[in-house]
């Protein structure tokens, strides 16, 4: 084909229309990847694009190429792209591009709401108007994904640092490095249409083990093996639910010897026991790894050997680990490896499988961002491999999870080929995320965030701007990382103080919602006990989030499911379900969960005055709080108080505590307590609950409770299999549809299909009501009607 015409003729693509330094090309009929380039035409490889151009059917006249579902007009004298809808509605117009700077400017509608780009901590929902230097850092972590209230999306396939803005010259994205424009526009249609278009073009989510969705304790840090292992027996003593412990750095010894990837230090003499005893307790256990060697580690000296360490200043600063603030004198020598090789990837696993075959569980990849302290501009001109340090910068923590995720998957592969035990998913909880890593079995959380109500409040609409990346999992330090400013009565006395019991109980109730559920943070221990004892109101509301977790087990694992094979997400903007009310769009402190649960935590004090604090990463960690004292109360948690929230135009909604029914479209004032979080279920929806259990299989689901909430027909579909292999991709697991037909109030339990190993043949099912009736019925997997 002429590069500088566009023939009039149906089209069967995967085939690039091309104009003079311009590619356009169908990818489906609703994603087109768009490059632009100055001389020799480019075919990029994409570390992030892992699907193929299909097969799209195209009718071209004139300068417009349309698919069933969009249309690409190209303006030859600009190169400028306008991208409608399959009847002709502009859906975003190019405005300009430049190539030095490496720049791409669209014009949006006025009032176009825009969502997106990562976890921006600014408390905003709606990007316009923000100017934002994307480079992954401790607290902010960017996907280059940003999507439209009208149904569109952008990702950005570059992986310089890189500069958004959007103001009255428009919305432009502009990279520090790069030599061509490499965008996709994907035509979702809704915000769920988007992210499942990005999980198209980037990969899917492949399921984490079932008990990672139970109850987490960490902290900063467990300093023997023997107080990590007395946690869970802590828990077990106390009867309160447990699933994961998870050990913090320097159980390999000193700062030289910075994530040696064994336990090498006089605490933790024997890990591979310590790993069999909290297994014995019904446990599962989670290690700190990083990005970062120091020089005495035999992965520092292989890799230096190959030239594949990096010369930035990274975290620690010093080799004296016990002395604060860092001794200069005494540099620790610790060094980034070059993630983006796939030879230093090979050498970081060969080490890391030491610790997988001690038993370890689940990955804590800390520092993949990577810290990356003093910059120079020679550290970004650094060569790695397949570029330089500032043409790859962002990309790093995809690169790194990934290797992990790889390496670990074939381990198991070969395992199971040869007859071994494989019986753990891959389960990554990492500071840092780029686009497409929701594919690489990582759950990314917040970063170091201080113990703040300000920061808490920002945690809502970070974790939603996440998710609409197509990363679905996402979760934050439960209370904050850093409360020392709450410390008024002495060293770890912060949960003694009633400011930080109540900002520590309404972050647990925001948690709840989270993918994980889990509690860390640094100055003071976080574990229930610290807080008081049973009968106390401040420790018993922290047990009521956690055994209430463990309830919506099924719900949230059904979910998951969703996430994985239907494109769901756990924490969804309400503009996701409803983008009709216009009063939704820009919601921060209220999100769905999952398609049925509306959360509304409260996310400002109700008992307390609230304790200004401003800190960063490096301030907190340096100690260096700015805070305005107002007084500490003795609060009385037992008084009920008042907050409103906002009710979705589009449905009806019942209130999950007392089951009373409002219409949507509409503030409503609650009557809260301390120890429950406001939520809300969809009308017409079907929620299973579970019963309360120590941890994650204590328990048959053989009784589950299915609540119905009339008022419109629905349907759900309960997930279930052998919980931490890979067997369900062989479609080793089976679903149980439930469908309320609300005319005739009859409950429809089809027939179950598929099965798996230890699957219950027989059950019970209570049906309950939001009025408070119940019934409870036989069920063998053949289908059945209950009219109510």
């Amino acid at each position: 084909m002429n590069r500088t015409s566009i023939a009039i003729l149906a089209l069967l693509a995967p085939i690039a229309i091309w104009a003079q330094g311009v590619k356009i090309e169908f990818f489906t009929p609703s994603v087109v990847h768009v490059v632009k380039y100055q001389g020799q035409a480019v075919n990029p490889e994409s570390k992030v694009i892992i699907a193929k151009p299909q097969e799209v059917a195209l009718t071209t006249k004139g300068n417009t190429t349309s698919s069933e579902e969009l249309s690409v007009k190209l303006d030859q004298k600009t190169g400028c792209i306008t991208f409608m809808d399959a009847k002709g509605k502009v859906l975003l117009r190019e405005k300009k591009h430049s190539f030095s700077p490496l720049n791409q400017t669209f014009t949006l509608d006025k009032g176009e709401a825009i969502y997106g780009l990562g976890t921006i901590q600014n408390g905003k929902m709606n990007r316009r108007g923000e100017h934002k230097r994307m480079e992954q850092s401790n607290l902010e972590d960017f996907q280059s994904v940003i999507q439209s209230i009208k149904g569109w999306g952008i990702y950005w396939d570059n992986y310089a640092p890189t500069q958004f803005d959007d103001d009255q010259n428009g919305m432009s994205l502009t990279s520090e490095a790069g030599d061509y424009i490499d965008y996709y526009f994907m035509y979702g249609k809704s915000a769920d249409g988007v992210i499942a278009l990005m999980r198209h073009l980037s990969g899917d989510v492949p399921m984490f083990p079932l008990w990672t969705y139970g109850f987490w304790q960490s902290k900063e840090r467990y300093k023997t093996a023997a107080e990590t292992e007395s946690i869970v027996d802590k828990h077990r003593e106390l009867q309160v639910p447990l699933d994961g412990i998870i050990q913090d750095w320097q159980y390999w010894g000193s700062n030289y010897l910075w994530n040696a990837m064994d336990f090498l230090s006089e605490d933790f003499q024997n890990g591979a026991q310590l790993i069999k005893n909290v297994h014995q307790k019904h446990a599962h256990f989670m290690i700190s790894i990083w990005a970062s060697f120091g020089p005495q580690t035999q992965q520092f000296r292989e890799l230096n050997e190959k030239g594949l360490l990096l010369p930035i200043e990274t975290w620690p600063q010093s080799g004296i680990s016990h002395i604060w603030p860092p001794v200069m004198e005494y540099p620790s020598g610790v060094k980034v490896y070059d993630a983006f090789s796939p030879v230093a990837r090979d050498i970081y696993w060969k080490y890391l499988k030491k610790l997988y075959d001690y038993g370890t569980d689940a990955w804590w990849m800390d520092s993949t961002d990577p810290d990356f302290f003093n910059p120079k501009e020679s550290d970004y001109e650094h060569k790695v491999t397949g570029g330089t340090w500032r043409s790859l910068r962002n990309a790093f923590p995809l690169e790194t999870v990934r290797g992990i995720y790889e390496k670990q998957r074939a381990l198991q592969s070969s395992n199971s080929e040869r007859g071994k035990s494989s019986d753990k998913r891959v389960f990554i909880m990492t500071r840092s995320s780029f686009a497409g890593q929701q594919h690489y079995g990582s759950n990314m959380w917040s970063g170091d965030v201080n113990s703040s109500w300000d920061m808490l409040r920002k945690q809502v609409p970070a974790g939603l701007s996440f998710s609409l990346t197509g990363n679905p999992n996402f979760n934050t330090d439960i209370g904050g990382f850093f409360c020392g400013s709450y410390n008024t009565k002495g060293s770890g006395s912060a949960p003694k103080n009633p400011q930080f019991q109540e900002l520590y109980v309404r972050w647990m109730q925001y948690g709840l919602f989270c993918p994980v559920f889990r509690s860390h943070g640094a100055d003071a221990p976080r574990e229930i006990w610290q807080f008081g004892k049973k009968g106390e109101p401040v420790y018993d509301a922290i047990e009521k989030q956690i055994r209430l977790r463990y309830r919506l087990i099924p719900y949230l694992y059904s979910t998951a499911w969703q996430v994985t094979s239907n494109n769901q997400s756990y924490i969804r903007p309400l503009f996701s379900d409803f983008a009709a009310d216009k009063k939704v769009w820009d919601m921060t402190d209220e999100f769905m969960f999952g398609q049925s649960i509306l959360a509304a935590p409260i996310v400002d004090p109700q008992y307390t005055e609230e304790k200004i604090i401003r800190t960063d990463a490096m301030t907190g960690w340096n100690k260096q709080e700015v805070n305005s004292e107002k007084g500490i109360v003795n609060s009385d948690w037992t008084e009920p108080k008042k907050a409103t929230k906002y009710l979705p135009k589009g449905a009806n909604w019942y209130d999950f505590w007392t089951g009373k029914l409002y219409k949507g479209g509409q503030n409503v004032v609650l009557t809260t307590s301390f120890d429950k979080v406001p939520m809300f279920v969809r009308a017409g929806s079907i929620v299973p609950l579970g019963p309360e259990m120590q941890y994650v299989g204590e328990k048959k689901w053989d009784n589950l409770e299915i609540r119905i909430y009339p008022g419109a027909n629905g349907e759900f579909t309960l997930y279930e299999d052998e919980g931490d292999n890979y067997n369900y991709e062989k479609g080793v697991y089976s679903t149980i549809k439930f469908e309320w037909n609300d005319r005739t109030r009859t409950l429809t339990i089809n027939n179950r299909q598929g099965q798996y190993p230890g699957m219950l043949l027989n059950r019970k099912f209570t049906i309950a009501l939001p009025d408070g009736t119940s019934r409870t019925i036989d069920y063998n997997g053949n289908q059945i009607e209950v009219k109510l």
